[in-house]
């Protein structure tokens, strides 16, 4: 049985993420099982981890290093192990070399890069950004496999005021407009991290957590 570990540091919606991969584990019939926890080991074991994240980037990187021994194995089974691994919202944002909210704090260091403050062109348009955008592919990728983009393609559901800047432009895989192009999706190996949030995202969520649930880096 393949395990999923939504990975709980108190930073998170858990419950949606949960039923949203149970749905589509359900649906699939090959036996995945979906786990929430805080449990450094039962991750240690998990065949794909799941990190989300909502609220500031200071306050979730504290959450996350508030769990003894959580970060070590992160690094030990994504980094060094090459499990798939899938960000979301802060949890994609935290993969960065460091956040720029209100102060500077360091992130993972997955994705070099800095998490900045959106600056949208139009006055007019509020922050946070708040609703549903469609996405642009920068490049192709295995989560990203049948899902419609473009300015008719599927809509994400996004809620933010800040995004992942990229050092390496190989790591940007989607973009989305919002008073400018921002980062909607980020990756490397057997890392992906999404600004939206698939679990929210209906048809273009679903399918992604489907790849994800089916991807062999």
């Amino acid at each position: 049985m393949s395990t999923i570990a939504i990975i709980d540091y108190g930073a998170g919606n858990l419950r949606s993420a949960a039923k949203a991969f149970e749905r589509v584990a359900g649906e699939l019939g090959q036996g995945h099982q979906v786990i929430v926890t805080s449990d450094p080991e039962i991750v240690r074991k998990a065949d794909r981890i799941m990190l989300p994240g909502v609220g500031a980037f200071a306050d979730c990187k504290a959450g996350l290093d508030g769990v003894a021994g959580m970060v070590e194995v992160l690094d030990e089974k994504v980094i060094r192990g090459g499990t798939p691994f899938l960000g979301v919202c802060v949890g994609m944002q935290l993969l960065a070399s460091e956040g720029r909210e209100k102060t500077i704090t360091k992130g993972l260091g997955w994705i070099p890069g800095a998490v900045e403050k959106m600056a949208p062109s139009d006055a007019a348009l509020k922050i946070p950004h708040m609703g549903w955008n469609t996405v642009t592919f920068t490049q192709k990728h295995a989560l990203l496999e049948g899902i419609e983009d473009g300015p008719d393609g599927l809509h994400a559901y996004f809620v933010h005021s800040y995004h992942l800047r990229t050092d390496d432009h190989a790591h940007l895989l989607a973009t989305t407009e919002y008073g400018g192009s921002f980062t909607a999706c980020v990756g490397r190996d057997n890392i992906f991290g999404t600004q939206f949030h698939p679990e929210k995202s209906q048809a273009l969520g679903l399918k992604l957590i489907e790849n994800f649930l089916g991807w062999t880096p």
